[in-house]
């Protein structure tokens, strides 16, 4: 019996694997099966892990497939409506207040930058999808606690960073960010402080 265990415990993980176990245990978080001291303890575990083994105790107390597992569905524009955009070429583009988020945003650093805050903002979807082109300029979005951001994407020559440590709000809203990124950087972090 402990056999596919000491197996699993010599196979080294993907990234991939890793941040399935994460959703996992947010998803978990998300219906009161973890606190959210668990699901920090066991996230931060999750990036820290290894192998297969010490992937699968992280999770050995769930259920292998919970209720709400079915993927969130991707916002889509509407066929006949172009999508939002937001372009800095050789200059800033910024938005801040009070202003609505569309479900999906694009957004376009050419040479220049490009600012969000949400702090003050209103989403209008649980599920809001940003995606971010970088070309020698730069992204920064500022996240209020609870949202929880979903970082994706190349950086070549470049960064992508999120500098938030809060543990999401179970059952919050979403922040897809998919970025591309070449000779610059992407920041995610919290408001600044005033």
């Amino acid at each position: 019996m402990d056999e596919p265990r000491d197996e699993a415990d010599r196979v080294r993980v993907s990234d991939r694997e890793r941040e399935q176990v994460v959703d996992l245990l947010g998803r978990a978080a998300a219906e009161g099966r973890l606190t959210l001291d668990e699901y920090a303890d066991r996230a931060a575990d999750a990036h820290a892990a290894q192998t297969r083994g010490e992937l699968a105790r992280l999770t050995d107390d769930l259920p292998a497939v919970l209720p709400s597992a079915a993927p969130l569905p991707r916002p889509t524009a509407a066929p006949d409506q172009a999508p939002v955009r937001m372009v800095a070429v050789f200059g800033n583009e910024s938005r801040k207040g009070h202003w609505l988020v569309p479900a999906r945003l694009q957004t376009w650093s050419v040479f220049g930058d490009c600012h969000l805050e949400l702090q003050e903002a209103q989403l209008q979807s649980p599920l809001t999808t940003l995606e971010v082109n970088v070309v020698f300029g730069s992204a920064t979005i500022f996240v209020p606690e609870g949202v929880e951001v979903r970082l994706t994407g190349p950086a070549v020559f470049g960064s992508k960073e999120s500098k938030l440590h809060g543990a999401p709000r179970p059952g919050g809203p979403v922040l897809d960010v998919r970025v591309k990124v070449v000779f610059g950087s992407v920041t995610v972090r919290p408001p600044r402080r005033r």
